[in-house]
């Protein structure tokens, strides 16, 4: 496994903050999630800049597979936060739908997923997509 490149800039999932204070902080685990969204938002980041590292790691030891590997012709452009249920600072599970639009050999594309999400030992981690369109 690779480490990521370094980063700056506006944060890849669109918050409108910078990544050193948005995902950024999750990645060099600096800090934690502290809710669903706030992971789902850094593994989509993470996806944008390869960090297999963060993604396995947060991801559920049930689900989470023995490794990552990226499609060197996807580049993820956008993501929309369609709705999130529970998943806050004081919930132990949440769900949240999104829309990450992609580029792939010349076309583009939508993933939307809704992802579910538990918080064991106050870490969130995501679990697995509940229903998956492409």
């Amino acid at each position: 496994m690779t480490e990521p490149e370094p980063f700056s800039g506006n944060c890849p999932c669109l918050s409108g903050e910078q990544y050193a204070d948005c995902c950024g902080r999750f990645h060099s685990g600096a800090a934690e999630a502290a809710t669903a969204e706030q992971l789902m938002r850094s593994r989509y980041s993470a996806f944008v800049l390869l960090d297999a590292g963060y993604l396995l790691k947060t991801w559920h030891s049930s689900t989470r597979p023995a490794e990552l590997e990226f499609d060197p012709g996807l580049e993820w452009r956008r993501l929309d936060i369609v709705s999130v249920e529970r998943g806050g600072p004081l919930d132990t599970e949440g769900v949240v739908e999104f829309k990450a639009h992609f580029r792939q050999d010349g076309g583009r594309g939508v993933h939307h997923e809704t992802s579910r999400f538990l918080r064991v030992d106050r870490h969130w981690f995501y679990v697995d997509a509940v229903a998956l369109y492409r």
